[in-house]
């Protein structure tokens, strides 16, 4: 059914979300007040309400930062997918080990959406292919040969390697995941959806489980190659290997600069994408079995021509809410 689309037909498809949930193709600069809650009182230690006057006997205590909300448990969506709450989050990082353009941290306020709760696997892939046997047909169309980028190199046909099954897909392009998930009614994520879910509820936490990392925690460090989908823990939304085992695609084009304009924005995306190029980069998170442990920090931002596919790279889909299913 994919081989239908025409020579532009492709763009249509991988931004299938787009068209259907009101992705804006820029920035929203809108401002959202924070939420008032006229029952909540400022948190504050050693301080009591005196019922007549009286000399301080000792300094007063400033308030404190209330704690995180605790993290209510996963509530399940559709087709493998957990819903990730609508909510506000501080995107980046200021940390010595961030780069320039994780930096401005910035308020961002994003719409609740499911996610996968695991890296699309070899053997889902396969069935998409089976399928939709003339799939990259308009990719073709367009002079993009995926066989010349190493598209599924450690494939036989349709066929991916013997007992890897349930690990992640790897070498495939930004094209072949976003129009894998328009096929299944979804969508790669945005950036910040991406980080959002990553962190699990956690505030200001290096890594979707805390600030340290071992190798109990993840796939990573060049431990030589992908593992089952689900081996190590879950973060607090109930996602798997949102650091380690393979990057993921995001649907931004790749901007630098992007979080100086996106500040206290609804629903942030880079990129223009009604006149984008075909080979305009494209966003990548999450680290993967190759990378350090400062690439697997959950504000660590990568980028790759949406034509590259590696052995270190895969995916996951999100759906919009409003969607019926």
């Amino acid at each position: 059914m994919l081989r239908h689309l025409g020579i532009f037909g492709v763009l249509a498809v991988c931004l299938f979300a787009m068209l259907i949930s009101g992705c804006p193709s820029e920035v929203q600069q809108m401002v959202v007040p924070p939420a008032e809650d006229p029952g909540t009182e400022p948190v504050t230690e050693g301080r009591t309400e005196p019922t007549e006057p009286m000399e301080p006997t000792e300094p007063m205590v400033p308030p404190v930062t209330p704690p995180p909300v605790p993290v209510t448990p996963p509530i399940a969506g559709p087709d493998g997918m957990v819903l990730i709450p609508a909510g506000s989050f501080e995107m980046g990082s200021n940390d010595a080990e961030a780069d320039a353009d994780e930096r401005p941290v910035h308020t961002v306020h994003l719409d609740a959406f499911y996610m996968d709760v695991y890296e699309v696997t070899n053997a889902q892939f396969r069935l998409f292919v089976r399928e939709n046997p003339g799939w990259d047909e308009p990719l073709r169309d367009l002079g993009i040969d995926l066989d010349e980028w190493g598209h599924l190199a450690d494939w036989t046909g349709t066929d991916y390697p013997v007992g890897q099954g349930d690990h992640p897909v790897v070498n495939v392009s930004w094209y072949a995941a976003a129009l894998y998930a328009a096929s299944v009614g979804k969508r790669l994520p945005t950036e910040a959806e991406w980080e959002y879910a990553a962190r699990g509820g956690l505030v200001g936490k290096k890594y979707p489980w805390g600030d340290t990392i071992t190798a109990a925690d993840a796939n990573y460090d060049d431990a030589g190659g992908t593992t089952p989908v689900g081996r190590y823990a879950a973060n607090g939304y109930g996602l798997y290997d949102m650091a380690g085992n393979v990057l993921e695609w995001c649907l931004d084009e790749y901007d630098a600069d992007f979080y100086a304009e996106s500040a206290n924005s609804r629903n942030p995306i880079a990129g223009d994408f009604e006149n984008s190029q075909l080979d305009a980069k494209r966003v990548l998170r999450g680290g993967s079995w190759r990378g350090s442990a400062g690439l697997l920090r959950v504000a660590d931002r990568t980028q790759s021509s949406p034509l590259d596919a590696n052995s270190f790279t895969g995916f996951r889909c999100v759906r919009d809410v409003a969607l019926e299913f």
